[in-house]
């Protein structure tokens, strides 16, 4: 997507927002991969049984080739949860979008899930509509990309949101997190991490030469006693 930077303000926090408008370093996608290390790390506590149902059943949605049946959503809440989920992780020349890796179908699954989640998601996805039915005269899945964006940038930013659009702060916020948790603990977004996971190492040969060169140590001066590298 060509304006990953210049649309950044719809996900990162203030002080992340800046720093990359003044460096250009910091994509829309790096933006939300920073802020999914606590979503995702909620999903990682979750009983490993559990997190292997939610992989199974998005894996199989995504391999059976046939159009997916919501469960929880109704056709237009899923038609509004992938066009929004889509905004958050587009597709780049990096990896796929946040559909491509099924996250509303595991959205879709949280939902049955756990149905605790089912009201804030309905009544967000509905917020949505309003929204954009009032400033637009359509649903937000029909609004054009700079309409949803004018909205989504009215509520993600929590400390400057008017106190009027709260609820939308709050639904967007968990939609963002949910779909950030369910795009990097997919296959895609393993990938799009860049994750090697435990690979063998069939021959140890120490740390690399430059790195104990900007650490100012060296293997000459070990501390076999506290087993640690002393200064050079």
């Amino acid at each position: 997507m060509s304006n990953d930077n210049e649309n950044l303000a719809e996900l990162a926090p203030e002080s992340e927002s800046a720093d990359a408008a003044a460096t250009g370093d910091m994509s829309r996608r790096d933006a939300v991969q920073l802020m999914a290390a606590l979503p995702f790390a909620a999903f990682l506590s979750w009983p490993t049984a559990e997190q292997e149902r939610a992989r199974r059943f998005v894996d199989a949605a995504l391999e059976s080739g046939a159009a997916y049946a919501p469960k929880f959503f109704t056709a237009a809440e899923f038609r509004t949860a992938r066009v929004l989920a889509d905004m958050i992780i587009p597709r780049d020349d990096r990896s796929g979008s946040a559909t491509d890796a099924g996250v509303p179908e595991f959205m879709d699954f949280m939902m049955i899930d756990r149905p605790n989640n089912q009201k804030w998601m309905r009544d967000g996805l509905a917020w949505l509509d309003a929204q954009s039915s009032t400033r637009f005269g359509k649903p937000f899945a029909d609004a054009t990309q700079p309409q949803r964006e004018q909205i989504l940038n009215d509520i993600a930013w929590p400390a400057r949101a008017p106190a009027a659009l709260s609820d939308g702060v709050g639904f967007f916020n968990r939609f963002r997190d949910l779909t950030a948790s369910g795009f990097w603990s997919s296959r895609i977004g393993v990938k799009d991490l860049q994750y090697m996971g435990n690979l063998f190492v069939p021959e140890w040969n120490g740390c690399p030469p430059a790195a104990l060169k900007k650490l100012g140590v060296n293997y000459d001066k070990f501390d076999s006693k506290n087993l640690r590298l002393t200064p050079s």
